[in-house]
């Protein structure tokens, strides 16, 4: 039986999406023993973890040496990396320490890895743009076919909708929200009280005082805060405002119609994926630029 170690954050200001595709990356390894290794930063949702039944431990910095000792303390198996504050040289260290242990680095920007495992399970990712960023011997898990998508969201890929007259969209720009995108949206929408909206994020999200303030006058507007059923939510929809972010993904999967911004620096291959696809994208929200994307879908 393997011994798994995942090194992942999530925080207020991180967001959760890599929690989140590391707990349906794990699932993969069901014969294993899985544990994370995670700081507790401001509006973590390192509970998510211990509600799946995977063991936590909880690191004081995102120094090599406290990860190296977990890791030797483990017996670990297989490192899966998912952290921007990860880069080439600190995976090589850990490499150099622990030479049995096998490096599964996630990756959504073609940076650099010292790894034996690649993954970059976006749609746009390309194993070609890896040449000279992993050793020769690295395993390239690249695009589409690998991309990570959630079990509940495969029992309603084919099933068929109920048709209402009411039109219904999705607000979702990440657990975190960080600059309050959903707000910017809702106000630009605030006219359209014909159209019932879902506005999803978690309790990981700074905004939600001023998004309760706003909503309360508005009787379709329906705020929901860690929902368990995303994808139950997603079937019904007609059209989702999001970030290019995992969620993304699912909505894709899905085959539902969307208006996508960009809220960080490493969504900008996404974005470029989506440009040149021709879905409606927006590199920065702007009221008149998004309302002219919206009269074209609803």
């Amino acid at each position: 039986m393997k011994n798994i170690l995942v090194r992942a954050d999530s925080s207020s200001k991180i967001g959760i999406g890599h929690i989140m595709r590391d707990l349906v990356l794990v699932e993969r390894y069901f014969n294993s023993n899985v544990t994370f290794a995670c700081q507790e930063l401001d509006g973590n949702i390192n509970s998510k973890i211990l509600e799946s039944d995977y063991d936590l431990k909880i690191l004081n910095s995102n120094d090599v040496e406290e990860l190296n000792n977990l890791i030797k303390s483990l017996k670990i198996d297989l490192l899966i990396i998912d952290h921007y504050g990860i880069n080439y040289d600190f995976e090589k260290q850990i490499k150099e320490k622990n030479p049995k242990v096998k490096i599964l680095s996630f990756d959504d920007t073609y940076e650099k890895h010292h790894c034996d495992i690649l993954l970059n399970h976006n749609i746009y990712a390309q194993e070609k743009k890896y040449k000279d960023l992993v050793p020769s011997s690295c395993e390239l898990r690249c695009g589409e076919k690998y991309t990570l998508i959630r079990e509940e969201f495969k029992y309603y890929k084919h099933l068929r909708r109920n048709k209402s007259k009411e039109k219904k969209i999705l607000i979702a720009f990440g657990g975190s929200d960080f600059d309050n995108i959903s707000l910017k949206v809702l106000k630009s929408l605030k006219k359209k009280k014909d159209i019932k909206i879902y506005l999803l994020t978690t309790n990981a999200n700074k905004n939600i005082k001023s998004l309760k303030e706003f909503i309360k006058d508005f009787e379709n507007i329906k705020l929901i805060i860690n929902s368990k059923n995303v994808a139950k939510l997603i079937h019904k929809i007609d059209l989702a405002i999001v970030s290019p972010s995992t969620i993304l993904h699912e909505i894709i999967y899905l085959n539902k119609e969307f208006i996508a911004t960009q809220t960080a620096t490493n969504q900008k291959f996404m974005m470029k994926y989506l440009k040149k696809n021709k879905y409606a994208c927006l590199k920065r929200f702007s009221k008149k630029d998004f309302l002219e994307k919206f009269e074209t879908k609803i």
